[in-house]
């Protein structure tokens, strides 16, 4: 597991160091701020439409082979990509087909890393590992944003590009020499199972997958949650950079510093959520409320400083939230059944994170940053709540057996 973290660590802050300079690239490339935008709903469309296909596959093929595989080819198109920002030969056109196909890849292998960590260590203490898997995932956000501007600044952009390569390619080398616990790889008994008439039929299907979901009470909950929290909160770097640089008359720098103290909240929120023991889906409704209440208090601060103070613990619960939300995930579905349930949640919440910003972008247009960070976390608030109100209402109605209407009747 230690092994795995550092993998991951190095890992997260190449993506990052190549998130950071990839908007930059393609405003160069193009001088356009919609091709911008363009390039990132590319590469998150496979998630919304294949996400589903890639977590059955992650079901139906060896865990470590497969996060080998695609973490290595998430290294070709790093380096594909590096050579051609080098040569001086990437256009739009190809950059759009290099998102793409990095999309595609990430539906496998994105459920195929989070389960082998989890493979990594005995069932009691995957809510740990989760937890270690989301600091891991903020402490190298941290140190990739910090080492895009060096790199670029010394190296050029090409290098952040190869860097990212390396990294991807030091996670599949280490992957070989990880031992999951007795079992965790070998959920799956192969590629079919036998049937009644001693023939074989298919185990895997997406559908089944999806059946699954639908039929999973608890599972339909946490999306509604997770949904409501994603359109309505949590895109702070948008209402919280048009707050401060608007209403709190603040500039770049100020936001940030606001940025700042949400990372480090992320990473104390990290290390809280990695000591949950029996996380929820009442765990993580409550972290949501109490997130857009602490929202509403932030959209309601006078000054600079009153922001700051209230952004820290919105970040810490918003992360307790999400390693809770996670935990529960994946560890709610039986063990054959996880890859194809995160396909579908990668399909979720893709709706989710492009739905989003769009939604609270007009209700900002409507109510200014204020009225949508204290409109959006009473939304959050007040659906959470009457969402548990109603479960609790059909969770104590009497139920009044058939006998006993008898003996009224009578």
């Amino acid at each position: 597991m230690r092994w795995w973290s550092v993998a991951n660590f190095v890992s997260n802050a190449g993506t990052w160091m190549q998130l950071t300079v990839q908007n930059l690239l393609v405003l160069q490339i193009t001088g356009s701020a919609a091709a911008t935008g363009l390039s990132m709903s590319v590469q998150a469309a496979p998630a919304l439409l294949i996400s589903v296909f890639g977590g059955a596959a992650v079901d139906r093929w060896p865990r470590r082979l497969t996060a080998a595989v695609s973490q290595a080819l998430l290294g070709t198109v790093a380096f594909v990509t590096a050579l051609m920002v080098a040569l001086d030969r990437l256009d739009v056109t190809s950059l759009m087909v290099l998102a793409a196909v990095t999309g595609v890849i990430a539906t496998v292998d994105g459920p195929a890393c989070s389960l082998l960590g989890n493979d990594l260590v005995p069932r009691e203490d995957v809510p740990s590992a989760i937890g270690v898997g989301a600091l891991v995932h903020q402490a190298g956000r941290l140190t990739g944003a910090a080492l895009a501007g060096v790199t670029v600044g010394f190296l050029g952009t090409a290098a952040a590009y190869a860097a990212n390569g390396l990294s991807f390619l030091f996670v599949a080398s280490v992957i070989p020499f990880l031992r999951p616990v007795r079992g965790a790889d070998r959920h799956a008994p192969g590629h079919a199972a036998k049937a009644k008439d001693g023939g074989t039929r298919d185990t895997m299907s997406v559908r089944e997958g999806l059946a699954f979901f639908v039929r999973r009470p608890r599972l339909l909950a946490l999306a509604g949650v997770t949904g409501v929290s994603a359109v309505f909160g949590r895109n702070y770097q948008l209402t919280l950079a048009v707050l401060v640089t608007g209403p709190l008359a603040g500039g770049a720098g100020s936001f940030g510093t606001v940025s700042t103290v949400l990372a480090v909240g992320g990473i104390v929120g990290a290390v809280l959520g990695a000591r949950l023991r029996r996380p929820s889906v009442r765990v993580v409704g409550a972290l949501a409320a109490a997130g857009g209440l602490l929202q509403v208090v932030a959209g309601m601060s006078p000054s600079l400083a009153v922001l700051l103070v209230m952004v820290l613990p919105m970040a810490v619960v918003e992360s307790v939230s999400d390693t809770a939300g996670t935990a529960v995930l994946q560890t709610d579905p039986p063990a054959h059944m996880r890859g194809r349930v995160l396909g579908v949640w990668g399909s979720i919440g893709t709706v989710w994170s492009l739905g989003g910003p769009p939604a609270l972008g007009l209700l900002m247009e409507l109510a200014g940053a204020r009225g949508a960070l204290i409109a959006g976390g009473l939304i959050i608030a007040g659906a959470i709540g009457a969402g548990h109100l109603l479960r609790e209402r059909r969770t104590t109605v009497p139920r009044v057996s058939p006998v006993a209407n008898l003996e009224t009747a009578a």
